[in-house]
C-alpha cells in the first residue's frame, strides 16, 4: 500500500506536535514518542490497522536491517553509545575517575570553575556532537558533583558547547557536510567569485544563535544566573540531589560499582586522550579512503567531508575498551570489578538506547509525512527582503524542532533559502544560509526528540526532559537576542550592524538576569 503524503497539509505537524507535547506535559518520553509513532504511521496508511502494524514493523526492522544490508550507521551509533558506558564504568573501576576529582578538587575552587572547566573541554572536543558530549560529561561529571552542580546545568553546559561549536568549526563533521551542502548551492546558483571554505568562514559571524547561546552561557555559569527550572534544580544540588531521584536513575548513571583503591588521574586521561587521538585518525583515515575511491587528492577539509563518523567512532570507542581494560590489568584491578563494569556500562546506556531507537523511528515517519516540506513551503511567498533573514531562522528553528534533526533541517531550508536569495537579492545569499544553519540549532536544542538533546543528557547522567525544560529558557533567550541581529541585519544589509545590535540584546539579557539571580561562586 503506497503512504499517504501530508506535504500540503499543516496535519504533517500532528505526529511532532503530539509527541513534543505530550512529553513536556507527561515527563513519559518513551510513552509519548511512542504515541506520535503510532498516530504518525496510522495517518501515512489511512488508519487502516493491519497495514499500520506491517508499516511500523518494517520501521522498527530498518533501524537494524535495510535494503538487505545492516543499518550500518544505526548499529555503529548504538555500539558507540554502549561501548563508551563500558568504558567509563572501566574508568570509574580503575579508581582514576575518583583520582581525577581529588586532583581537580585542588586546582578548582567552586562549582563555576568546574562549570567553566566543562565548557572549556567543550570548546577543544569539537570533532563531532556525539563524541563532545558524551566525552565531556564523562570527564566532568565527577568534578561538578563534587561542587554539586546539578545534572540539568552539566548538561546545559554540554549542549551549548556541542552543536554551536560543532556547527562553526570547518574542521568537524558538522562543518564538512554543511560546507559540502553549501558548494553545491553556490555553484548551483552560479556564485563563483568565492570558495566553499570561505563562504563558510565568512558565515560564522552571522550564525548568531550559535555564537550567543555559547556566550550566554558564559554569562550563566559566571555570573550564576539561575532561571525557572534551572534554579529550582540548582537548588536542590545544594541539597545533596544531583539529580531528581523521584524518576529514579537517570541515563549514563553507574550504580554500586566498586572502585581500586590505587587509581591514577592518567587511568582517566590516558584513556579519554587515546579516544580522541584515535578518533581523529580514524575518520581522517575513512575520509580519506572515500577520497581515494573517487580519484580524489587527499586533504583534511575533504575528508572530514567525506568521514564514516559512526564507523570511526565504533572503533574507536572498541579500541579505547581494550585500551581500558588493559590499563585496568596492568594496575591489577580485580577481574570481578572489570567484569562488573561490563556489564554495568552496558546497562547505563540502555535507557539512551531506547530512547534514540524511538526518536529515529519518529524521525523516519515525520520524513515520509513530509514535515519538512510542508514547513519550507510557509518560506515562500512575497515577503520583503529585509525579512527573510529573520523568517528563514524561525522557520528552521520549528522545522528543526518538529523533526528532531538540524541536518535533516539543513537538507531541507538550505536550498530554500539559496533559491529564494537568489530571486530576491543575490547579496543575501550567505546571512539567508546562515540564518537557516542558527534555526536548526535553535529548534535543536529545545526539541525533546533531537538526537543531539538526548546524547547531552546522556553525557551529564540527567533525566531527558528535566534537561529539555531547564534548558529552554536560555534557548528562548538566545533565539531572541538572534532575531534581533536577523532583522538588523536585514534592514541594513550589514553583519557588523547585525552582530553589534544582537551583541547590544546579550547585555540586556544578562543585566536584566543579574538584577534577578545572586551571583555566587557555588
Amino acid at each position: 500500500m503506497a503512504l499517504l503524503t501530508y506535504a500540503d497539509s499543516a496535519l504533517s505537524l500532528l505526529p511532532p506536535v503530539i509527541a513534543i507535547g505530550m512529553a513536556i506535559v507527561t515527563r513519559k518520553v518513551l510513552l509519548s514518542l511512542g504515541l506520535g509513532i503510532a498516530i504518525g504511521v496510522l495517518m501515512l496508511t489511512g488508519f487502516a490497522p493491519m497495514e499500520a502494524a506491517s508499516n511500523l514493523g518494517g520501521r522498527v526492522q530498518g533501524l537494524f536491517w535495510s535494503e538487505g544490508a545492516p543499518s550500518a550507521w544505526n548499529l555503529y551509533t548504538l555500539g558507540f553509545l554502549l561501548l563508551l558506558g563500558v568504558m567509563t564504568a572501566l574508568i570509574s573501576v580503575s579508581g582514576a575517575t575518583r583520582a581525577f576529582a581529588d586532583w581537580a578538587r585542588q586546582r578548582i575552587r567552586c562549582g563555576r570553575d568546574a562549570k567553566l572547566m566543562t565548557i572549556a573541554l567543550g570548546v577543544v572536543i569539537f570533532i563531532d556532537d556525539y563524541f563532545n558530549t558524551l566525552v565531556v560529561g564523562s570527564v566532568a561529571r565527577p568534578v561538578t558533583d563534587h561542587y554539586q552542580v546539578s545534572r540539568e546545568k552539566l548538561a546545559y553546559c554540554i549542549d551549548s558547547t556541542s552543536a554551536p561549536i560543532c556547527v562553526i568549526s570547518p574542521i568537524s563533521s558538522w562543518g564538512a557536510y554543511i560546507i559540502a551542502l553549501i558548494g553545491g548551492l553556490l555553484t548551483t546558483h552560479g556564485v563563483t567569485d568565492i570558495g566553499y571554505l570561505s563562504a563558510f568562514i565568512q558565515m560564522v559571524p552571522m550564525n548568531f544563535y550559535a555564537v550567543f547561546a555559547f556566550a550566554l552561557l558564559l554569562a550563566v555559569v559566571y555570573f550564576g544566573l539561575d532561571v525557572g527550572p534551572m534554579a529550582q534544580a540548582e537548588q536542590r544540588a545544594r541539597r545533596g540531589q544531583l539529580w531528581d531521584e523521584t524518576k529514579g536513575a537517570p541515563a549514563g548513571e553507574e550504580l554500586d560499582l566498586p572502585e581500586a583503591d590505587n587509581g591514577r588521574v592518567w587511568g582517566l586521561l590516558a584513556p579519554i586522550g587515546f579516544l580522541i587521538l584515535l578518533t581523529v585518525t580514524m575518520m581522517l583515515y575513512s575520509g580519506g579512503q572515500a577520497l581515494a575511491a573517487d580519484g580524489k587528492s587527499f586533504s583534511v577539509i575533504g575528508a572530514f567531508e567525506n568521514t564514516d563518523v559512526a564507523w570511526s567512532l565504533f572503533y574507536s570507542a572498541l579500541a579505547g575498551v581494550l585500551f581500558t581494560a588493559g590499563y585496568c590489568l596492568q594496575q591489577r584491578v580485580p577481574v570481578g570489578y572489570i567484569v562488573k563494569a561490563l556489564f554495568s556500562g552496558l546497562k547505563s546506556m540502555m535507557p539512551a538506547i531506547y530512547i534514540l531507537l524511538f526518536a529515529w523511528t519518529i524521525a523516519g515517519v515525520i520524513s515520509d509525512m513530509e514535515t519538512g516540506k510542508y514547513m519550507a513551503s510557509m518560506a515562500q511567498g512575497n515577503l520583503p527582503t529585509w525579512s527573510l533573514p529573520a523568517l528563514l531562522f524561525l522557520l528552521s528553528g520549528f522545522a528543526a524542532f518538529a523533526t528532531g534533526t538540524s541536518w535533516g533541517t539543513f537538507a531541507i531550508m538550505l536550498p530554500i533559502a539559496a533559491n529564494m536569495a537568489e530571486a530576491v537579492e543575490i547579496t543575501m545569499m550567505l546571512p539567508m544560509l546562515a540564518s537557516v544553519l542558527a534555526g536548526a540549532v535553535f529548534g535543536d536544542h529545545c526539541s525533546p526528540i533531537s538526537d543531539t538533546t538526548i546524547l547531552s543528557s546522556t553525557g551529564a547522567a540527567c533525566h531527558h526532559i528535566d534537561h529539555v525544560t531547564t534548558q529552554l529558557p536560555y534557548a528562548v533567550m538566545t533565539a531572541i537576542i538572534s532575531l534581533v541581529g536577523y532583522l538588523v541585519l536585514g534592514i541594513t544589509g550589514s553583519t557588523v550592524a547585525g552582530f553589534a545590535c544582537a551583541s547590544v540584546a546579550l547585555v540586556i539579557v544578562v543585566t536584566l538576569l543579574k538584577r534577578r539571580c545572586e551571583p555566587s561562586c557555588q
